[in-house]
């Protein structure tokens, strides 16, 4: 049964949502993490591929990533603030399609599993059963966190029926397991497809469903993840350009005969030695530093008047919730505010 009313000091803020493709929502998961402080942000269905930028959230964040095994660039994705020490770990399942991560704990703590799956809706009875078994196998050794899209919409989760055989399988793999599952909304129309279960009492709580990335047909589930983790000191270095040397840097650029050079090269041989020359005097008048852990750090480009725009969609969102608002009205506000993400990206 749905576990609910639970409020306690979270040791980790996490969101999990279904994208359908990340390629136009990359500001609006740069929005929601810069507002809202996540420590763990968790996506299934990103769909990206080499040609993105997969630290597009923040640089002060882990990523990990998995890739769907038939088609190239659908897939996971994990993102887990810097200073917690955490590492993937490489389970074999080539018929599944899950994410595993191990959040190391405390002295003499376990630590915490988190799993981000995605289900197809045409998954063999075969991936599933193997899917069960990594299941039982986690389960029963750390805590556990799993989060996805597990696209069984017969399941009743507040009677515990269901009318498919793989979706009375998988019940069973969760009785068998002890393991509670918390979504106790509709995440996609009047159906509960992203789910949430835990292993540990009282070790997820303050679940909310609500809100979409961008637009996408998802709602998002908000949770708190009560457990010791240890924490790390994040040495990563990088450029502080509040310190360059801007006049330097002109000077360095200015020194190059640009029209000698790129005089008979080819678009990509040009850029190439463009990017070579311009990284070249960056290295040479930017100083570095550790970067830090800090939390709120504020994206250059997200404004008041942004601000304003995304807490009016998220205050249209809750009267669409209690009917005071048609979903055409909120359809509407929420296109206003993804076209002023669109203008206010960087480029």
């Amino acid at each position: 049964m749905p576990v609910s009313g639970v409020r306690s000091t979270a040791q980790l803020k996490c969101i999990y949502t279904k994208a359908s493709s990340m390629g136009n929502k990359q500001e609006a998961l740069e929005v929601i993490v810069q507002q809202d402080s996540y420590d763990l942000v968790a996506i299934t269905e990103i769909w990206w591929d080499d040609c993105h930028d997969w630290s597009a959230a923040t640089d002060d964040y882990k990523f990990f990533r998995m890739d769907r095994r038939e088609k190239r660039g659908f897939g996971a994705a994990l993102y887990v603030r810097d200073c917690f020490d955490c590492i993937e770990l490489n389970y074999c399942d080539d018929k599944v399609e899950c994410l595993w991560i191990k959040m190391r704990g405390k002295t003499n703590k376990a630590g915490i599993l988190l799993g981000v799956c995605y289900r197809p809706p045409n998954q063999h009875e075969e991936a599933d059963e193997v899917f069960h078994k990594r299941l039982a196998e986690v389960s029963q050794s750390l805590a556990l966190v799993l989060m996805g899209d597990f696209n069984l919409p017969d399941i009743c989760w507040k009677y515990n029926t269901a009318e498919r055989k793989q979706s009375r399988r998988f019940l069973e793999c969760v009785e068998e397991n002890f393991l509670t599952q918390l979504v106790n909304k509709p995440t996609r129309g009047g159906a509960s497809l992203d789910l949430l279960f835990t292993n540990r009492v009282g070790l997820v709580g303050d679940v909310v469903v609500g809100g979409r990335l961008g637009l996408s047909e998802h709602e998002m589930a908000e949770f708190s993840v009560q457990g010791d983790v240890k924490r790390g000191v994040s040495k990563t270095t990088t450029m502080d350009f509040r310190r360059e040397d801007f006049g330097l840097f002109r000077m360095l650029l200015e020194k190059v005969p640009w029209e000698t050079f790129l005089k008979g090269k080819w678009v990509q041989e040009g850029w190439t030695f463009f990017k070579v020359v311009v990284l070249k005097a960056q290295e040479q008048t930017v100083p570095t530093c550790h970067k830090t852990n800090g939390r709120g750090r504020q994206l250059a480009w997200l404004n008041r008047e942004l601000l304003l725009g995304l807490r009016k969609k998220r205050r249209v969102y809750d009267l669409s919730k209690k009917g005071q608002v048609t979903q055409e009205e909120y359809r509407i506000s929420l296109g206003h505010a993804e076209r002023k993400l669109e203008r206010q990206k960087p480029s």
